[in-house]
């Protein structure tokens, strides 16, 4: 029988452990064909989360736990989850059922027919989250496609079932700033998105807010496009001709009217703070991709696993 390794993310969601596991075993008789393995990745939960999974691992050999020394983030989950899953197949879901098992048979189809070596799962609709994030989300997808030479699929979740041979793909790309929405298009393969309405969450609270959004949505600028460093080069061009074209006239009136060659300090303090912002700008966006290279080569590892079972 072939394997289905399913990897869950989880940090402080005690409420909705066992609530996922049930759900998928009561959908396993739509493809009761495969072998499964759970993979929970504690990401350093401060809640009873681990002692959930523990249970759940003394009712079921097929459940597994890896949990962090302390908080690395959903990334570092996902890519935990990954390196552990022994599965031929691969799916990655969250524990709090927005992802809906219905979907998985007709994922696994895709994947295990060999038309496709990913299926996953994209929302055609926000219902349920605050307008103003859903707007900022969808003005992230087209920026970013258009800066972008990687295309993100707009409304798609991390939800997705995998062949071995593309999850080996990505456990490859060893970036410790990692983007996963971006790597999963990036590296290639037929994929396939379906379509469902958005869910909202079976229990407890979500732990991203619009702050962790925007930082998420930033990375994702920054490992998948050089516009912003482009940007800064445009700006800087346009400050150096709007500055000659200033001294140019300066110069100019103070041959025609020597008498006013003072005058216009209002704006010239203007212009010097606006040149002065456009400076820090580019400073902080060159700053950025400087961050990034500064951590990826320290070579530090993207998780540190306080346990394993």
């Amino acid at each position: 029988m072939s394997k289905l390794s399913i990897i869950v993310p989880v940090f402080n969601e005690e409420e909705t452990v066992a609530i996922f596991y049930d759900a998928i075993e009561l959908e396993r008789k739509n493809f009761a064909e495969y072998d499964i393995e759970y993979w929970y990745i504690d990401d350093g939960s401060t809640d009873g989360t681990v002692a959930a999974v523990e249970a759940l691992i003394a009712r079921d050999e097929n459940v597994h736990l890896v949990s962090f020394s302390r908080n690395f983030g959903k990334e570092a989950g996902l890519y935990a989850g990954l390196e552990h899953a022994t599965g031929d197949y691969v799916a990655v879901m969250d524990v709090d059922l927005q992802d809906p098992p219905e979907l998985l048979p007709e994922m696994l189809a895709g994947v295990s027919s060999g038309e496709w070596d990913a299926v996953g799962a994209r929302r055609t609709t926000r219902a349920g989250e605050p307008k103003i994030r859903s707007w900022f989300s969808s003005l992230f997808y087209k920026i970013i496609n258009m800066v972008s030479d990687t295309h993100v699929v707009e409304g798609a979740r991390d939800f997705r079932v995998m062949t071995r041979q593309m999850v080996d793909a990505i456990l490859s790309m060893q970036e410790y700033n990692r983007f996963s929405k971006g790597i999963f298009s990036w590296v290639g393969f037929k994929q396939k998105y379906l379509e469902y309405e958005n869910k909202d969450r079976v229990a407890g609270t979500t732990s991203w807010n619009f702050w962790s959004l925007f930082r998420y949505s930033i990375d994702g600028f920054v490992n998948f496009s050089k516009a912003p460093l482009l940007l800064v080069s445009v700006l800087g061009t346009i400050a150096f001709v709007m500055a000659l074209i200033g001294a140019v006239i300066v110069f100019v009136r103070a041959l025609v009217h020597p008498e006013n060659s003072v005058f216009g300090w209002p704006s010239t303090i203007v212009i010097m703070l606006a040149l002065g912002g456009v400076q820090l700008l580019s400073l902080g966006i060159v700053g950025r991709y400087i961050s990034s290279i500064y951590l990826e080569v320290k070579k530090r590892p993207i998780y540190i696993a306080r346990k394993v079972k």
